[in-house]
This record gives structure tokens, C-alpha cells and sequence, in this order.
């Protein structure tokens, strides 16, 4: 198998440190607009960097990725980009008759009238489209293959496969208890990702009304999470399982529910209220005249990058999937996580725990496509192959998932 990875930032460089332990790859070429920025990650390498080579590469070009993908003769392409980029790489992906795999799906449109009760263009609405087109030519896109979409989904397939005969609810949740020195207000991932996430309008699935949408942070609940984490309120987000999910997996409802903290809510909202928040440019005053810029990405270019917090930060972050429905005839609740310390993926990889828990599984997807284990055409989810194989690689790979029966379900927050 040849890659090429696109995107050298926190994702991706993390994920050059784990593919380098792994022998299933011929070459990763490591693409980035910054070439810099992709030469750091394959020099930190080292020896083990000798399948690796750095290129740069304009990511919203598709004659250049075209042509990257055919002079490189990649198999694959792995895309570690913000979802701005998701098309243009998933279309020339397709044009060079690669296969393709992302962590994050084409970009939503909230409905002109209606956006928060009706979806309007939905999460990989985009890229499904073309699904027709991917299955004729025999070629693969893996879309959504990261921790959450990616893992999540795994685990929905694994408990409706092997936990339950019938499913009620499937509600990804996702709470960590970090911290990081030195900062009121840190993101641990993409602030970009974040902002567009946390504001659009939450999509929910129920299968007598098909997929609609909530107010921003909605229904908030405390969720008891593992590993010493402990209880933290969740609100519904937009977010990609909530739309694939249900084309694989029979379940009466689909949520998604972050667990953001009060302060972190009050600041996004405060982004929102300024139009901070928003990716159309404005016109700005500079030393070199009118010069226009997107408020959103102002506001990234504020704060810290996210990939290099990990040496200030502390704690642990959880991904997992909580499921309720019926086992031979009795009711059962389950929650399927990954919890990942930071003190170990720094020690270990040199990576904070959200990007390398995110980086970890789009790796041991390739390493499945290269296997033969996972094979498919068209455009599929996670959900679309068995999970067996891939949470025994998981584990091989040396970050165990676990189980947790629940014997309650999550609490709602009452207001007084």
C-alpha cells in the first residue's frame, strides 16, 4: 500500500508516529500547504521515517492532488485536513482512481427557514451523492473513519452485532476531564472544527421521524464517564454518526452529546453573538491597505494550535458509545469507550491525547484495507464492516477499549 496523507498538523503528524510501528505500508508521502510543516513531521522520525517522504501540496487544488496521487502512485489517500477541504480531496481521489479515507465529512448547510427544526444539506449529503459513481469503478471512500465519527461507530456496530438483539438508543458521548497550564481557554482540538460543530444546528435520528434538528446545545445531561473522568454534562452537537449510523444499523434513536463545560458554551455563544464565528471574509484595516479576512479564522489564528498543548496538559479524554435496548428478551444498557491519558501518548508518541486517540484509528483502517480484513466499494461508513477486527487491532496496537454495563441511564439536568 502507497499513501498519500494530506494534512500535517496534529492529526497527522501523529499519525506518521504510529504508522511508522506498523509494516502493512510501502510509503506515506506527507502532504501540507506548509511544506515545513511536513518535513518536522517525517525529520521526527527518524530511522523510522525511511518509508516516508514530504511534499508540499495545496489541498483545495485538485489537478495537484491529481498528479501527487499518480506521480507517488498512491493506492490511497488519507485525508488529515479541516472538513473545508473534504471534496475537493475526496473528488480528486476519485479522478486518480485512488481509494480515499476521511475524518470528517463534507460541511452542512443549516435549512433557509427552518434550522432548527428541519435539516437542510446534511453532513456527507456531498459526498453520498456520488456513492453511485464510487461503487461502479470498484473504488472505496471510507468516510468518517476517526475517533468520533470513526470508533464511535465501530462500537455501534459491535453491540448491535454482538450486544443486543434489538437497539432503543445509541447516543455517542464524549467527556474528558483535561486541563492545560497557563490558559483560561485552550481548545484540545481544531477550533475551527470546534466552532462549526458546537453552532450548527444538532442533528437527532428517531425512526418514525427520520433525521431532524435541535437548538445548539440541547438536552443536556450528565453522563458518568470511566476511568476517573467522572460525571460531565453533554449537549447535543452536530456531528457525523448521528447521519451514518442509521444507514447501517437498525436503532430507534441517534444522538450525538459533547460534554463542553458551562464556560466553554458561554464563550462559543459569545463568538456567535460577535459574528466571530463566521467563515465569510470581512474587510479589515491593514498596513497594506483593505485586506480581507475570515472572522473564524482570526479567531484560530488567537488561540494556541491544539498539537502543541500536550506538553501543559494534563488528564484524560473519552470517547464511546452508550447503547440501551434488549439482550434474550431482557432490557440492557452498555457503554463502549477508549480512554486516552495524556501523560501516556506524550510519553509514548509525543502526541496529546485528542489527536493521537483520533489519528490511532484511521491508521488501523488502512492497515485493514491493506489486510484484505475490511474490503469494500462506494461510499460507506464505519459502520459498513465488521468491528471484531478492528477493535483486536486496537488493542494490538496497544490502547484497549473497554465495556461498562449501566445500570441507569444517563441523567437529565432538571432546572429548578
Amino acid at each position: 500500500m502507497r499513501v498519500l496523507l494530506v494534512g500535517a498538523g496534529g492529526v497527522g503528524t501523529a499519525v506518521t508516529r504510529i504508522a511508522a510501528r506498523r509494516p502493512f505500508f510501502d510509503a506515506m508521502v506527507v502532504a501540507d500547504y506548509d511544506l515545513s510543516r511536513a518535513e518536522a513531521a517525517v525529520a521526527a522520525l527518524g530511522v523510522d521515517g525511511a518509508r516516508f517522504r514530504a511534499e508540499r501540496l495545496d489541498a483545495s487544488d485538485e489537478e495537484a492532488v491529481v498528479a501527487a496521487l499518480r506521480a507517488h502512485e498512491c493506492d490511497v489517500l488519507l485525508n488529515a485536513t479541516d472538513p473545508r477541504f473534504v471534496l475537493p480531496l475526496f473528488r480528486a481521489a476519485r479522478a486518480a482512481g485512488a481509494n480515499y479515507l476521511d475524518m470528517a465529512m463534507s460541511l452542512s448547510r443549516p435549512h433557509p427557514e427552518r434550522p432548527y427544526e428541519e435539516c437542510g444539506v446534511k453532513l456527507g449529503d456531498a459526498q453520498f451523492a456520488d456513492a453511485d459513481d464510487w461503487e461502479k469503478a470498484g473504488a472505496l471512500a471510507l468516510v468518517g473513519m476517526g475517533v468520533e465519527p470513526g470508533l464511535s461507530d465501530v462500537f455501534a456496530r459491535y453491540a448491535a452485532d454482538e450486544l443486543f438483539d434489538e437497539i432503543e438508543e445509541i447516543g455517542i458521548r464524549d467527556g474528558a476531564n483535561l486541563t492545560v497550564d497557563g490558559y483560561d481557554f485552550a481548545p484540545s482540538f481544531s477550533i475551527w472544527t470546534t466552532i462549526e460543530e458546537c453552532l450548527n444546528p444538532p442533528v437527532v435520528y428517531e425512526a418514525e421521524r427520520g433525521w431532524f434538528t435541535t437548538e445548539p446545545f440541547s438536552e443536556p445531561e450528565v453522563f458518568d464517564f470511566p476511568e476517573g473522568i467522572g460525571p460531565v454534562e453533554c449537549v447535543n452537537v452536530e456531528h457525523e454518526e448521528v447521519l451514518l449510523v442509521p444507514r447501517w444499523v437498525d436503532a430507534r434513536r441517534v444522538t450525538f452529546k459533547y460534554g463542553l463545560g458551562n464556560e466553554f458554551i458561554e464563550t462559543l455563544k459569545t463568538l456567535h453573538l460577535l459574528g466571530l464565528d463566521r467563515t465569510e471574509p470581512v474587510t479589515v484595516p491593514s498596513a497594506a491597505g483593505p485586506t480581507a479576512v475570515s472572522p473564524r479564522d482570526v479567531v484560530a489564528a488567537c488561540l494556541p494550535d491544539p498539537a502543541t498543548l500536550g506538553d501543559r496538559m494534563h488528564g484524560k479524554t473519552c470517547a464511546g458509545t452508550w447503547v440501551r435496548g434488549t439482550k434474550d428478551g431482557a432490557p440492557r444498557e452498555v457503554y463502549l469507550y477508549h480512554v486516552v491519558d495524556n501523560q501516556w501518548s506524550m510519553a509514548e508518541y509525543g502526541s496529546q491525547a485528542v489527536v493521537w486517540q483520533t489519528a490511532i484509528n484511521p491508521v488501523i483502517a488502512l492497515e485493514l484495507l491493506a489486510t484484505g480484513a475490511w474490503s469494500g466499494s462506494g461510499v460507506l461508513g464505519p459502520e459498513a464492516f465488521p468491528a471484531g477486527p478492528f477493535l483486536d487491532l486496537l488493542t494490538e496496537y496497544g490502547s484497549p477499549w473497554g465495556l461498562r454495563e449501566q445500570w441507569r441511564a444517563p441523567t437529565p439536568r432538571t432546572t429548578p
